[in-house]
């Protein structure tokens, strides 16, 4: 189904993963992106040239089965989706884990100032960096990069094998998230996970990613959170709501 924000969701029980060649880049698409690329590390030293998956396709293969494919980049090739004429706009490929409260809340996360989206609200997640070669991206892989998020973002250790699957989004842009679902916690720990971290972090001398948690079971708790939020969230609190309460949905 696809949602007034551009968002699309995918219910999936298998996910395949296939690597193409990265795309070639004309010079100019290259200089156009080298250039954007240090004007953003300019303003915004933080930023890092590091390995990262992008992904060129998503499509069904049978019933609720989907074939992802993805390439080898590293984060400066996404500059070029802001630099008009460029004729390589690669589409990002990320992970986001949906952590239910005992009372069917999900927790989301404000991005901090010194990252890439600062005051973005969205879940616990990133992008997925590639494998080392001869390594496989699959399914399994992506499931311990969320469990990995999950744990360096809210401080939450949760094992790789009990996260399931449980969406997959592909917004306007083409990009494409794979959201696992973790097993409920009551909502004081959450809070107290999330405060342990916070406090490691600041007397390591370093600011947590997420600047702020909240808990929300619907998209119209979103309207009392401040700031942006990612594309997807709201669709996705919306399915959730629906799992919740029952509510019959149209499958993708």
């Amino acid at each position: 189904m696809t949602r007034p924000s551009g968002v699309a969701l995918f219910d999936a029980d298998r996910l395949r993963l296939v690597e193409a060649p990265p795309p070639r880049l004309p010079p100019e698409d290259r200089r156009a992106m080298d250039d954007a690329w240090d004007a953003a590390v300019r303003a915004n030293p933080a930023l890092f040239d590091g390995p990262v998956a992008g992904c060129t396709n998503l499509e069904r293969e049978e019933v609720k089965g989907l074939v992802l494919t993805w390439v080898r980049a590293t984060y400066r090739l996404y500059v070029l989706r802001r630099v008009p004429g460029a004729t390589v706009r690669l589409p990002s490929l990320f992970v986001a884990v949906a952590q239910p409260a005992d009372d069917r809340r999900l927790l989301v996360g404000r991005m901090a100032p010194w990252t890439t989206a600062p005051g973005r609200w969205q879940l616990p997640g990133g992008s997925v960096e590639p494998p080392p070669d001869g390594e496989p991206l699959d399914l399994a892989a992506l499931r311990r990069h969320a469990a990995r998020e999950l744990a360096e973002e809210t401080g939450i250790d949760t094992p790789a094998a009990e996260l399931a699957l449980w969406q997959v989004t592909r917004g306007a842009n083409g990009s494409v998230g794979v959201l696992f679902r973790a097993p409920p916690r009551p909502a004081s720990w959450l809070h107290e996970r999330y405060a342990h971290l916070v406090s490691t972090e600041r007397a390591l001398g370093r600011a947590p990613e997420l600047d702020r948690i909240a808990l929300a079971r619907s998209h119209t708790d979103l309207t009392r959170l401040t700031g942006p939020l990612v594309p997807y969230l709201k669709p996705v609190l919306h399915r959730h709501d629906q799992d919740v309460t029952g509510t019959t949905v149209r499958r993708s």
